[in-house]
């Protein structure tokens, strides 16, 4: 392929964009059908919550070793390969016969988005065809959130209305991944010139991932508002199909997925707006917004209301956008650009660990204690970590500190002031 093929700056940026929704669309096309696999196969609630909760451990593995491979082997081959993974575990899923399947679908979709999140989060950074330096971590909250409505939606028609309810939707999947990979196939090699003798063996050795220096608060802040985040959504993702059935009585899978997929459309509209808002002011009022979701999230399951879980929905989405949007600014603008993939690597691991462990523990009281008791127990502990989050920033301006980027580049990840 001739250079003169090759996308520009602002190609390359919207390619890295279809990656990040096709890393949320495959992390979230499976979850309008828990419910119907759980009927098809007998299944409690601590196994389909374990499913969801394979997709987080699988791709926190994949970070830990490898979080730092696109600073190696460049933006570009860290997504190919993780697109890659995602289109075959599109296939795992569309042929699964059985739960162990969908164990090892989950895996693979985990391990594609470990490699392919970081990497596309970074070069979305250093593509941004805008003066706006904001425009980056906004615009990954719009790709994320754009993905994930549009799985929640797809499959929940397609699941209802089309031939083959548990298959058709991953078929898509698969041929959105293929047109993903094409996109990114078409921008730049960014390899980077430092390690021109590395090959793929030596590139994919695991490699520990390591903080720079004098980031560390920032990084703390930032990785505590995103998990926030990222854990709200996992009691959302892995149990809001079976709430959102049983408060509105119906087994339409369009109309699970229309509810679900509120949710997610408003983080996105909500980031679209976050332009001017700094990102330690970003993560306070995520945290705030946070806070009142989770009472509305117990509210809800506790007496039934589908008010309230619309609500939620809404409100939920509002909190989500601030806090993970104003996480990732803040620590895109702290990360040295040569580290930067590493950085939002870690950031991506702690955050899906905790968001692991909120879809096992939230799916095993659901199975133990029932749904509305589980909610209940969930919302106070993702409320602590709510208000962990807001102290650490207080601190952080009460000690009067600010994040200072380690070079000009990093200042294109900020989100006002983030």
């Amino acid at each position: 392929m001739t250079t003169a093929a090759r996308l520009g700056r602002r190609g390359t940026f919207w390619a890295a964009t279809t990656v990040l929704a096709l890393c949320l669309w495959s992390s979230g096309a499976a979850s309008v059908l828990y419910p119907s696999y759980a009927a098809e196969w007998s299944l409690p609630p601590v196994v389909t919550t374990s499913v969801f909760g394979a997709y987080p451990l699988a791709l926190l593995i994949v970070l830990l070793l490898f979080g730092g491979i696109s600073d190696a082997i460049g933006r570009r081959r860290a997504m190919l390969l993780g697109i890659a993974l995602l289109a075959v575990a599109a296939l795992v899923f569309a042929a699964a016969p059985n739960v162990g399947f969908l164990f090892a679908g989950r895996v693979l979709q985990g391990i594609g988005t470990g490699f392919a999140l970081g990497a596309a989060s970074a070069a979305l950074v250093e593509h941004n065809p805008w003066p706006n330096p904001r425009r980056a971590s906004s615009m990954t909250t719009v790709a994320t959130s754009t993905g994930l409505t549009l799985a929640l939606v797809v499959s929940g028609l397609l699941a209802q209305y089309a031939p083959l309810p548990l298959v058709l939707g991953f078929v898509v999947l698969f041929a959105l991944a293929l047109l993903a990979f094409l996109a990114v196939l078409l921008t730049p090699d960014d390899r980077p010139a430092s390690a021109p003798g590395q090959d793929a063996r030596s590139a994919l050795r695991p490699q520990a991932l390591r903080l720079p220096r004098g980031i560390a608060l920032a990084f703390a802040a930032a990785t505590l508002s995103v998990a926030t985040a990222y854990s709200v959504g996992a009691i959302f993702l892995s149990l809001g199909a079976q709430m959102a059935r049983e408060l509105t009585g119906t087994t339409d899978l369009l109309v699970v997925g229309a509810l679900l997929g509120i949710s997610s459309a408003t983080i996105g509209v909500t980031a679209l707006l976050l332009g001017r808002v700094p990102a330690l002011t970003s993560i306070v009022l995520g945290g705030v917004v946070s806070l009142a979701g989770l009472g509305l999230m117990a509210a809800a399951a506790s007496s039934g209301s589908l008010p309230l879980f619309f609500a939620w929905c809404v409100v939920g989405g509002i909190g989500y956008s601030f806090a993970f949007t104003g996480g990732l600014g803040l620590a895109n603008r702290a990360a040295p650009a040569g580290h930067r993939g590493a950085v939002l690597s870690l950031l991506y691991l702690f955050s899906y660990l905790l968001q692991a462990l909120t879809a096992v523990g939230a799916g095993a009281a659901a199975t133990a204690l029932g749904l509305a008791t589980a909610v209940d127990l969930a919302a106070p502990a993702l409320a602590v970590l709510a208000l962990a989050t807001i102290v650490l920033v207080v601190v952080e301006r009460m000690r009067g500190r600010s994040v200072s980027p380690a070079d000009p580049a990093a200042l294109s990840a900020s989100v006002g002031g983030s």
